[in-house]
Formats: C-alpha cells, structure tokens, sequence
C-alpha cells in the first residue's frame, strides 16, 4: 500500500507541470485531440527504451555509450577564464542529448502520417511528445526521490522539474521540431521560392536539378536541428552540472522567447493541402 501511494503522488505531481505548461502552449491552439493524446502518450512511452538500453549495460557493458566519455576525464575545456569543464562531462552530455532528443523525434515520426500541415504542426507536436516524455521523467525522478529521501525532500525537486526541467525539454524538442517542419515540407517550400524568384528561361534548369536540391536542403535542415537542440540540452545539463544555476533563467527565457517567435512566424503557419502529402520528404 505505501508504494502504491508513492506511485500514484509521482503520478500526480508529474501531471501538475504537464497539465500547466500544456495548457500555457495550447490554450489557444486547436489540434486535433486525438492525435494530440497520442503523441503524448507516445513521448511518454519514449523513456522506457532508454531506461531498457541502460539495464543491458549490466550484461553487455562494452555497449555502454558513456564509457566513451572516460577516456576524456583528463582532458579539460576552459569555458569562461575562472570556469573549467572536463572533457567527458562534455561528451556525456551531448549523448544524452543526442539519445533524447532522437527519441522524441522518433516519437513523432511515428504519429505523423501526413497530418501535418505546417511547420507549426511539426513544432507543437514536438513540443507535446516533449511533454510526454519530460512527464515520464518526472514520475521515475519524483518517486526515486520519495522512496530514497522521503516525501518531505520532495519540494525543492517538484519546483525545479516542473519550472525548469520541464520547460527546457519543450524548448529543445520545440526547436528541432521547427528545422524537422522545414525538412518535412522542403519539396513544396523550395518550390514556392523558386515560384516567387524564377526567370522564365530558368523554370527548365530548375525542374531538372530540383530533386537534388530539395534532398540537400532535407538533410542539412534535419543536422542542423538536431545539432542545435543537443547543443541547448547540453549547455543547460552543463550549466547544472557546474553550478551556473544562475544562468539557467535567462538561457530559459530567451528559449521561450525564441519559441514562441517560431511560432509567430507567418510562414511557419502557412497551411500545406492534403494533395501536397505526396510531395514532402519523409
């Protein structure tokens, strides 16, 4: 009976942070509810293949990505001139960015069969299997606490996770749904810009070299996505890890800002028709 209580409060604490900053994103955003339910659920089912690849490091420790970062301990990068960083912490922190980051994309690939419009879909459904997964974090975080420290040490933790840990998931995930938007829908995009600047003579040159051009700008957009939202998630898993708390605000601030910017963005709403499914990158 007390595990079950301890269950079922890191269930319910987990729920106040999803449920706030759910509602602070979407309240004025109709998606389709279904749908949405089911990214959710989805990003929240993303964890366990993390937790499940960890547990095989008891039996297979040579698979263990992290062990990579020991051989780097020594090394050490001078961030600032009083701030020193090993090498490993930096290197673990960009795997486990790289490691998250891809399973909340894997998260939405798997929900989206050409329900996506815009890129502001791409970058809301992100931002809803980042909620999902930062969800189940905070239950496996909150009830590790609660069975270790007792219930009394669980407040501080309960404000950070929920303020901070839960917001930065939606910021890096939000970010990289955004360049995903882009890749997803170069083909029509490069096809409307080559529409808005062609010369007639060049409308021949650009059908045939367009395949080639489209696939480039596909890749480029989904690296530099990923790069950039692994590169946020290990700044701030740094900034916690050397005590640059004080960083963490403004860093989450101008994230949010950014975040919401993207959304702002008129061409990122520009609404992509059903006959146009065919025509994107997958």
């Amino acid at each position: 009976m007390p595990q079950l209580m301890q269950i079922l409060g890191s269930i319910f604490l987990a729920m106040v942070p999803a449920i706030i900053w759910g509602y602070i994103f979407f309240s004025r955003k109709n998606e389709d509810r279904d749908l949405t339910v089911i990214t959710f659920l989805v990003g929240a089912l993303a964890v366990f293949p993390i937790l499940f690849y960890k547990f095989l490091w008891q039996f297979f420790p040579w698979i263990n990505a992290f062990k990579i970062a020991d051989f780097y301990k020594n090394d050490l990068i001078g961030l600032t001139n009083v701030t020193i960083v090993p090498l490993s912490v930096l290197i673990t922190f960009m795997i486990v960015g790289i490691i998250e980051e891809l399973m909340k994309m894997f998260s939405v690939k798997f929900v989206d069969n050409d329900e996506f419009r815009s890129v502001d879909d791409a970058i809301q459904f992100f931002i809803i299997a980042a909620l999902g997964f930062s969800f189940t974090e905070n239950i496996l975080y909150f009830y590790n606490i609660w069975i270790t420290q007792g219930p009394s040490n669980l407040f501080l933790p309960f404000l950070f996770r929920s303020s901070f840990s839960t917001l930065a998931h939606l910021i890096f995930s939000g970010v990289l749904g955004y360049y995903y938007g882009v890749a997803h829908f170069a083909k029509p995009l490069l096809q409307e810009e080559i529409k808005a600047n062609r010369r007639h003579w060049t409308v021949i040159l650009h059908k045939i070299f367009n395949l080639r051009k489209e696939k480039m700008f596909y890749e480029e957009q989904m690296m530099e996505g990923l790069l950039v939202s692994v590169g946020l998630h290990a700044i701030f898993n740094i900034l916690l890890e050397i005590n640059l708390t004080f960083l963490i605000v403004p860093f989450l601030v101008g994230g949010y800002i950014a975040l919401n910017y993207l959304f702002d963005k008129k061409e990122n709403q520009k609404t992509f028709n059903r006959f146009l499914a065919k025509e994107r990158n997958h």
